[in-house]
């Protein structure tokens, strides 16, 4: 199965980076007003979410909105070693430095821990997803060894092409319960 997935990704990561500049503006601002006017965010007091890198859904002004609307947000900080991850509170992008696998993180000095229980919605990353909400992420599972347990609202950002009937999953995939794409908000459904 992991040869599927690996196939799946790199497939999808191709078909990303061939998208147009422009066209990935216009479906990130999409997505992103889909987003503003779901009410699950609009209610969410602290979020989880990635610093986007760049094939995937622009969060900065995400991030930047959620702030604006008084919003907590904290953004990951991997254990590579341990392959698990914590949160910590972002209040400034200049609290961020480039980290573990190219990946923007927060700077522990600067930062304070979200323990998992204080989130209203997690913004889960991926490469491609299912209509159920299963997602191929970029191969390290943190994210299923974070969210089990979570109570807070699991999302992902996607452009619409992302989105797939069925993708290949295992035993321990955690499956995301919405995804926001540039169409806007689709409830998963198992």
């Amino acid at each position: 199965m992991m040869d599927g997935k690996q196939e799946w990704r790199q497939r999808m990561l191709n078909q990303l980076r061939q998208l147009k500049a422009a066209e990935k503006e216009m479906y990130d601002r999409q997505i992103a007003a889909h987003l503003y006017r779901w009410p699950l965010w609009q209610t969410a007091r602290t979020i989880a979410m990635t610093v986007s890198r760049e094939t995937e859904v622009n969060t900065l002004p995400i991030i930047e909105q959620a702030w604006r609307e008084g919003k907590t947000i904290g953004v990951p900080k991997c254990d590579p070693r341990a392959k698990t991850m914590s949160f910590r509170r972002l209040a400034s992008f200049a609290q961020l430095e480039k980290a573990y696998a190219g990946l923007f993180e927060p700077i522990e000095k600067q930062t304070t821990p979200i323990d998992r229980d204080e989130f209203d919605l997690i913004i889960v990353p991926g490469v491609c997803f299912a209509k159920t909400g299963y997602r191929i992420g970029y191969g390290g599972g943190y994210y299923d060894r974070y969210l089990p347990g979570a109570s807070a609202v699991t999302a992902a950002l996607a452009y619409s092409f992302q989105v797939m009937d069925d993708i290949p999953t295992e035993e321990h995939d955690v499956p995301v319960k919405f995804i926001i794409t540039d169409q806007g908000v689709l409830h998963c459904e198992r």
